[in-house]
């Protein structure tokens, strides 16, 4: 990926997210092999949920945090993913987001200017719907990470993404499912489903 400043890459950013979305074309890329989740579909029972990647400069490159989240008895515990969670009555808009992030890592919604979202994505296990919602600040945050969600929180430069190097693919255990998956490895962790979607969709966005 070219190396690009910071303005002017949210400025392309915000440009190519009112284009037509890659969507499906870039999640195969980061899709799963083999899962028994894969021939599920959403139904009305579905839940909603958003996350947030927020987007931020550090030595004028774009970064953005992920989270470790803690154990605990369900699908996603001890993943790595964005901040996030299911959509609750008195949220409009794109809220969710807003308010899980700052809930789990601390940050000031009010400061948060929203460039778009991305494609949303079914994640079958949870039988959620997740809408990727895409926002920046003009400052690195002061990340206050809630202990009871939160193990750690992972600061990663967008273009780190693009090396080939840290894809690979394996096996990783879920409840009930032995999935075979490509991922991206991040200290030591394996970014993989939807997260891994949401920043293979960005990366193309970056490139259109």
């Amino acid at each position: 990926m070219k190396k690009q400043n910071f303005s002017s890459s949210i400025e392309k950013i915000q440009e190519n997210l009112k284009k037509e979305l890659p969507g499906e074309k870039a999640h195969q890329i980061m899709e799963a092999l083999y899962a028994s989740y894969l021939t599920l579909q959403p139904t009305e029972k579905t839940r909603k949920s958003a996350v947030l990647m927020l987007l931020y400069p550090i030595n004028n490159e774009i970064y953005f945090p992920l989270i470790l989240r803690n154990s605990y008895n369900g699908f996603h515990s001890n993943e790595i993913g964005f901040p996030g969670g299911r959509f609750e009555i008195s949220d409009v808009n794109l809220q969710t987001s807003l308010r899980e992030a700052k809930e789990e890592i601390g940050i000031n919604p009010d400061e948060v200017k929203i460039l778009g979202t991305l494609t949303k994505i079914y994640i079958g296990p949870s039988d959620f719907n997740v809408l990727p919602v895409v926002g920046f600040l003009p400052h690195r945050p002061n990340f206050k990470p809630d202990s009871r969600e939160v193990q750690q929180i992972f600061e990663l430069k967008v273009e780190y993404f693009s090396d080939p190097n840290i894809i690979g693919c394996n096996e990783i255990s879920i409840p009930g499912d032995l999935v075979t998956t490509p991922y991206y490895e991040v200290n030591g962790h394996k970014v993989w489903g939807a997260t891994a979607k949401i920043i293979i969709e960005l990366l193309t966005v970056l490139k259109l």
